[in-house]
């Protein structure tokens, strides 16, 4: 056998495809419900009432202090006796995988919710003070006004933190789900093809974790251009004003 047979790559691609199918299932719900969690933890933990607030910090505090293994272990052993006993699920059902979808969503909504109140904490507060003034209420507002532009002005840092999460999914191989890196794996066992099995593994995270990273760099210079031609249109708009009011005190 060579040193490196890309044939049994190739024989081993309808199962590597079904696991990044798995890994990709999972990389999308933990992204949707994580921004949508953390969003909602963001603006609780920045909220006047302090009982949202001290919820929220402490579960950004302790979640962003426990090893994703030890997540994905605890979600493992608990959510299936809850699914079981709450939800009337078909035997069917692959438990292990709605645990690291559970799993994961949790624990990435704390790091989104600390990306998203950075971005909330951005936005001028005197926009938050004028909705009030109007007769806004604060979640009116948050939904509203600043959300929107927090959520804007942070998808450079949402999207790193889903490349993150997309690497991040090949620790399930503790739960025994056969993701893509845990196929892989599994058939270099098989057929003693460790080297080439890792390697391909390998190069396919690199690939797309270039891939996406180059978009998130497209979507970022894309963003810094729009702003600085919105800037400069600010720029003149007050410029003009000004000119406008000089004419105007010249004339009286």
């Amino acid at each position: 056998m060579a040193f490196f047979d890309l044939s049994e790559i190739v024989t081993s691609l309808p199962a590597l495809a079904a696991g990044m199918v798995v890994t990709l299932k999972i990389t999308g719900i933990a992204i949707a419900v994580g921004i949508g969690w953390g969003a909602v933890l963001a603006v609780m933990r920045l909220s006047p009432a302090k009982p949202l607030a001290l919820f929220a910090h402490g579960y950004v505090t302790l979640l962003r202090s426990i090893p994703l293994v030890m997540v994905l272990l605890w979600f493992f052993l608990i959510v299936p006796r809850l699914i079981q006993n709450v939800f009337d699920v078909s035997p069917r059902t692959d438990i292990r995988l709605v645990s690291a979808m559970v799993a994961f969503a949790l624990f990435e909504a704390a790091y989104y919710a600390e990306i998203i109140r950075a971005g909330i904490q951005a936005v001028p507060r005197g926009q938050l003070s004028a909705a009030s003034a109007l007769g806004m209420s604060y979640l009116a507002a948050m939904r509203l006004i600043v959300l929107p532009q927090a959520l804007r002005a942070t998808v450079p840092l949402l999207l790193t933190q889903a490349i993150v999460l997309f690497q991040d999914t090949s620790l399930v191989y503790v739960i025994g789900l056969d993701d893509f890196f845990r196929t892989a794996n599994n058939i270099a066992d098989r057929d003693s093809t460790t080297v080439e099995m890792l390697l391909f593994a390998g190069a396919v995270y690199f690939t797309v974790s270039i891939l996406a990273s180059g978009a998130v760099n497209l979507i970022q210079n894309r963003m810094f251009k729009r702003s600085g031609r919105e800037d400069r249109e600010t720029l003149k708009k007050e410029r003009r004003a000004q000119r406008l009011v000089a004419i105007g005190k010249t004339r009286l």
